[in-house]
């Protein structure tokens, strides 16, 4: 594994649009900075995201200086969302837990809602330091985490996915694949590791910032969504199923914590520490 090293960064300002893939991203406590610090919720205040709403994968958000985003889609005027000032805030459901968050302007709301032509709201994680843990089950005191479904980062492995597409090429499905990267929505993307190498990791440096490996990514519905058509088929799930289930999940990547500051770069080294 000697060779390991950071193949691509990814960050999405709004958990379940399409993202940038930056050169270099500062790790927060709490993620890469700028990751997932925006999300939907409906009028129940149920964090809505591709599962419910495929076509969010169509729509792009790019993070504007000062933490501010810009929204577009194909056909539509962008519009560009400036962070909203504190001044209250409304509770949320994401999974199941009740968090905390600020709501952005209304332009923002209709241009979401007209998009996805369902009633929705955009809000703003306004302090990541204290609104969300991650699952005590598997953090350590005073680990928070963004809108992402559950930590931090997500790291997956080239290697990983030639090995999928080719259990996919065997299958009833063969004619999805291969699948491409983005079906995963990581955080980071490792090269030159073995297949499956991250299923070992529990801890790991990637260049100046070192991590603890929580758990392995359980998979959803997401996973099934084309994320240039929006269009469901059936894989990875049905191959996940037969080839990669770990106590009742459908695994695919290792979601990270980070345990100290830093950059990451692209062509970082990847060195497993424990």
């Amino acid at each position: 594994m000697g060779n390991a090293e950071l193949h691509s960064i990814h960050v999405h300002p709004v958990k379940a649009f399409r993202g940038q893939s930056p050169r270099e991203a500062v790790v927060e406590p709490w993620g890469l900075a700028g990751d997932r610090r925006w999300t939907l919720i409906d009028d129940g205040g149920k964090v809505v995201t591709q599962r419910q709403q495929p076509r969010l994968a169509l729509a792009a958000a790019e993070l504007l200086p000062g933490g501010g985003i810009r929204l577009s889609a194909e056909g539509r005027e962008p519009v560009n969302v400036p962070v909203p000032e504190p001044v209250g805030t409304t509770t949320l459901d994401v999974f199941g837990d009740k968090v905390e968050a600020v709501l952005a302007d209304a332009t923002a709301h209709a241009w979401c809602s007209d998009y996805l032509g369902a009633e929705v709201r955009l809000v703003h994680m306004d302090d990541p330091a204290t609104r969300r843990p991650v699952d005590p089950d598997f953090a350590l005191p005073g680990e928070t985490v963004s809108f992402a479904d559950g930590y931090p980062l997500l790291v997956t492995t080239l290697a990983s996915l030639k090995a999928l597409n080719s259990l996919i090429a065997q299958g009833d499905h063969a004619h999805e694949g291969p699948l491409p990267m983005n079906r995963f929505r990581p955080n980071a993307i490792v090269s030159g590791t073995a297949a499956w190498a991250e299923d070992d990791w529990s801890r790991i440096a990637i260049g100046e910032v070192t991590f603890r490996v929580a758990r392995m990514s359980g998979r959803c519905v997401v996973t099934t969504t084309d994320q240039v058509s929006a269009e469901r088929g059936k894989e990875p799930l049905r191959t996940l199923g037969r080839h990669r289930r770990f106590g009742g999940q459908l695994v695919f990547g290792q979601n990270l914590v980070p345990e100290s500051p830093g950059t990451l770069r692209v062509g970082d080294p990847v060195i497993v520490l424990e």
